[in-house]
Formats: structure tokens, sequence, C-alpha cells
């Protein structure tokens, strides 16, 4: 009797659960998980989504979305839409022509995180730019209180090439305080690259990604040796 009276509430839950899943997302700006790229819902469904692979090769694509589907152009490609949350795993019927929307290194299926008030790339631009206001001043200790939350609890939407920016502006910060573990600690995800010389780096990496990432390595060499002492 108990189990007749709580399955209509299950089933109905699960209903409302894969409803909620293949609803148009709502509207507004979502950062593609690892931070290479974007997708925007307007209110009428119409989006738009960017995304930026290896080798600066990229995707750009836009449509409709109509119960949770873009069906893109005059092509066969269909584009799903699945939400969970503040997330939109963004997926395709796997046709062909839907490859035709990006070079050849880029992909835009994965997930599109809504992001934090603290982690939109405004945000993001204003705490650096307070950050470098109060190092300047020499407030180190108001700077590492800036920095180190965006490190911290943007880590999913911030790029990668972002990421080693901060990682570097944070390290010195916790340098110039004399905390010299707290800079090791930080600047330890890229303590591998920096480890090879630029010529590795670019046997590594594609040519322009090796481009944009060896200023990084460079940063974190220089950094790496002062937090050693």
């Amino acid at each position: 009797m108990k189990l007749a009276r709580i399955l209509p509430f299950v089933l109905l839950l699960c209903a409302g659960l894969a409803s909620a899943e293949t609803s148009t997302p709502p509207a507004g700006d979502y950062i593609y998980e690892g931070g290479s790229g974007s997708l925007r819902v307007k209110p009428n469904g119409h989006f738009d989504i960017t995304t930026i692979g290896a080798n600066a090769h990229t995707c750009a694509l836009d449509g409709t979305i109509a119960r949770g589907k873009a069906k893109l152009d005059d092509t066969g490609c269909v584009v799903n839409f699945a939400v969970n949350a503040d997330k939109v795993q963004v997926t395709t019927n796997g046709s062909d022509q839907c490859r035709g929307y990006c070079g050849m290194r880029a992909g835009f299926e994965g997930a599109y995180i809504r992001p934090a008030p603290a982690c939109t790339d405004k945000a993001v631009a204003g705490s650096r730019k307070s950050f470098k206001r109060q190092y300047d001043a020499k407030d180190y200790a108001t700077a590492q209180a800036t920095l180190a939350p965006v490190l911290s609890d943007c880590d999913k939407t911030l790029d990668w090439i972002t990421k080693g920016w901060l990682r570097n502006d944070l390290a010195l910060t916790q340098y110039k305080l004399n905390d010299r573990a707290a800079c090791l600690k930080t600047l330890q995800p890229l303590a591998e690259d920096a480890a090879r010389t630029d010529d590795g780096i670019k046997e590594n990496y594609p040519p322009a990604d090796a481009e944009i990432f060896l200023p990084v390595v460079r940063a974190t060499r220089t950094n790496l040796k002062l937090c050693r002492g």
C-alpha cells in the first residue's frame, strides 16, 4: 500500500526532471567548461556558440532552439541542449555536417556553465584590475585576498592562459608576503612545462598555442626561481 502511494510521486518527479533536461536553456550567457568558448541564449530561444580549440581553430554556429533541439540551416545537423541546474550539455545527432561549423582541431559539444557572478568575464577583468592597483600600491595582503578567490572559485570557467597568468600574479604576491611555500604550491601545475626549454614547449604544443603560452612559461620560470630562493 505504501509503495502504491509513493510510486505516482516518483513518476511525477522523474517526468519533471526529464522535462527540465530537454527544455530550452534559460536566457543568458554560459561559458564552455575550461573557458574556451561561450553559449549565448536569448529569450526567444535564439542561440549562438563560439569556441576555440587547439592551434586557434574555432567553431561558430547559431540557430533557434525548440523543445531542446536546433536544426542548423538546411543541413542535417541537429544540436541538442540538455539543461541540468547551472549547466547546459550540448550534443549533436552525429551528422558529419555538424563538423562544417568548426575548424579541424575545434569542437563545440560539451558542458556550458552559467558562471557565478564573480566569474563572468567582466567580473574577472574587474578583479584583475583591482588586484593590479593593490599590488602596485604594495598592499600585498589585500591583493592576495582579491585574486585568490578568482583562481579557486572560477577554475572551471577560466581559460588556460588566463589561469596561467593568474597563477603567476598570485604566486608573486605570495612571494612578496614571504610565503614561499604557498608560491611554489600555486605554480606547481605549471612547473612541468616551466622545466621544458622554449623549443620543448614548441614541440609539445601546436604553433599558435605555443606562441601564447611561452610568455606564461617564461614568467613561471622566473617566479619559481624566486620562490625556491
